[in-house]
């Protein structure tokens, strides 16, 4: 069995300029949910160094059928943010049939330059990782997706709040759906995402799986029970 998941949920969070909430511990947690299974984790850390902010985001999972592994992926990216400016990656993402990319880029003379799945490329130095947690990123047109690197268009649609429910508390919650563009090299379509926002952190996600179909579900396991 080969299943075919795009994950980009890796977080960009700043303590100097508090561009967007910052978790009391430093750490985000959420466990990934396929067919009311957990497949994975993403953990998120964030520490400073001299006046710079590192982000550290690990996203590991594995799906199994009769024990057995049937698919893997693995993404790690440090993310360097300076007075809540992007200014550079060191990111590696190794997916299940063989594809792995080394991502790198810095601010570097009026722009941001980093190497990806295209090669090397030049972008806007004000240009903003497509990462969830940072709820101002769905106001941008193109993002750097941090997983391959490239730049993608997105767009995004304000639904009406919503009530969800996480560790039998419920929160009144902002929900928008998420689409990005494809790139040529991409293996299949860019699955659309609906988001839920509490206090402007990221709570929960859903997106369907492109190949079969199914629903998989990223949500907050660090929340008071």
């Amino acid at each position: 069995m080969r299943v075919l998941f795009i994950f980009f949920i890796f977080f960009s969070l700043s303590i100097n300029a508090q561009v967007f909430p910052v978790p009391d511990d430093n750490e985000v947690n959420f466990d990934v949910i396929r067919k009311n299974k957990v497949i994975g984790n993403l953990t998120t850390k964030f520490f400073k160094e001299n006046e710079n902010l590192i982000l550290h985001s690990i996203l590991d999972i594995e799906v199994k059928v009769l024990f057995i592994p049937a698919y893997k992926f693995f993404q790690e990216t440090k993310e360097t943010w300076s007075n809540g400016n992007f200014i550079a990656i060191d990111g590696y993402t190794d997916f299940e049939d063989d594809r792995e990319y080394k991502i790198v880029g810095k601010d570097e003379n009026g722009m941001f330059i980093a190497s990806g799945m295209d090669g090397l490329i030049e972008m806007n130095e004000k240009i903003v990782p497509l990462n969830y947690w940072n709820k101002a990123m769905l106001n941008e047109n193109e993002v750097f997706d941090t997983q391959k690197g490239i730049v993608r268009e997105i767009s995004v649609q304000k639904l009406k709040n919503e009530k969800i429910k996480i560790n039998n508390s419920e929160y009144e919650t902002e929900k928008f759906v998420f689409n990005a563009s494809i790139n040529p090299k991409d293996l299949g379509p860019f699955p659309e995402y609906t988001l839920w926002y509490y206090n402007d952190e990221l709570f929960k996600m859903e997106f369907q799986n492109p190949k079969d179909k199914k629903t998989v579900t990223i949500i907050r396991t660090d929340l008071e029970k």
